[in-house]
């Protein structure tokens, strides 16, 4: 016979160990999105194997896939699939990567030219096993692109380029993108545990070394809610961007990849996202994107589209001023 204590402690099944499966949160209704079914995702999909280009909406498990996919917009992610940091928030997968595809470039640019995007979002992952960390390739798909579709606009998302960044910097915007992203993430309070690889003062002079080679190029920059940031060291992050001159932020709610990664702190409601977008919105920025499901480069083209016009507008502005 069996005593209720031992029942207690008899492993579950599929769990040999004993140990309690750490449990995924139940998302807020808000957050839920419908599974990819279209054809249109599935023609996207087909066109990224063909061509052997990731992407980051694959690979980070983005939950607005489906909805972008059936649109023929995706995210290409040059330099491979693997990356060579480990943070605590994101699904692309850590380790050795393989050698840079020489073929990257012209593919993507095929797939811009047959999805027919005015507008593409090019990522990568952290390659600090480079010499240039990747800043190279980043040249030779902008100017791929230039060559074959040279009405599509460009806007990149790049890794910080640690110990390299200037020089990698400055190699990317002589190539000329129309928009330079890259995305603080979270507050500098948790870098040790969501982003250990990286310093947060870096990717800020990062992002200002792109105004201060060519002010022209619009400069992006996000994070995530939900990770246990204080709304004040929200309202300092936007402080930090602005002083940086970054013309569009991103906020969305971080979402858990995998029971592994950082969990869920909170599930900002929609009401709250609103708010820290009339704050952003006071403090200057040229565009704001604050929802939940908001992703760097989620309604990217558009929201380039109103930025241009909001710089415009703000020109014209400053010449009436001046007659």
């Amino acid at each position: 016979m069996v005593a209720m204590n031992d029942l207690a402690n008899t492993p579950k099944p599929g769990n040999e160990t004993g140990e309690e499966r750490p449990k995924r949160q139940r998302k807020p209704d808000w957050i839920r999105v419908r599974a990819p079914v279209s054809e249109g995702y599935n023609e996207t999909r087909r066109l990224m194997r063909e061509l052997n280009l990731n992407t980051v909406c694959e690979e980070a498990a983005c939950p607005n896939i489906g909805e972008c996919w059936t649109q023929k917009h995706a995210t290409v992610m040059i330099l491979g699939d693997v990356c060579t940091r480990a943070c605590a928030f994101c699904n692309v997968k850590t380790g050795m990567p393989r050698a840079v595809d020489p073929m990257e470039p012209e593919n993507t640019a095929i797939a811009a030219a047959k999805m027919g995007l005015k507008h593409i979002v090019i990522t990568s992952v952290d390659r600090d096993d480079l010499p240039d960390g990747g800043a190279s390739q980043f040249v030779k798909v902008i100017e791929a692109l230039r060559r074959n579709t040279p009405d599509t606009t460009i806007e990149i998302l790049t890794p910080d380029f640690r110990g390299k960044m200037r020089p990698a910097v400055e190699a990317i915007c002589e190539a000329g993108p129309d928009v330079y992203n890259h995305n603080l993430e979270t507050v500098p309070r948790l870098y040790p545990t969501i982003r250990p690889g990286a310093r947060y003062y870096a990717s800020l002079r990062l992002l200002e070394e792109v105004k201060s080679h060519n002010p022209l190029i619009f400069t992006k920059s996000g994070i995530m809610l939900g990770l246990g940031e204080e709304r004040l060291e929200v309202h300092q992050v936007m402080d930090d961007m602005r002083s940086a001159e970054v013309d569009f932020i991103t906020l969305g709610q971080y979402l858990q990849p995998t029971p592994k990664h950082a969990k869920v702190e909170e599930f900002v409601t929609p009401k709250a996202f609103d708010a820290f977008g009339s704050i952003a919105r006071a403090k200057g920025f040229l565009q704001v994107a604050s929802s939940p499901l908001t992703r760097s480069s989620y309604h990217a083209g558009d929201d380039f589209a109103v930025m241009r016009a909001a710089r415009e507008e703000k020109l014209r502005k400053k010449d009436r001023l001046s007659v």
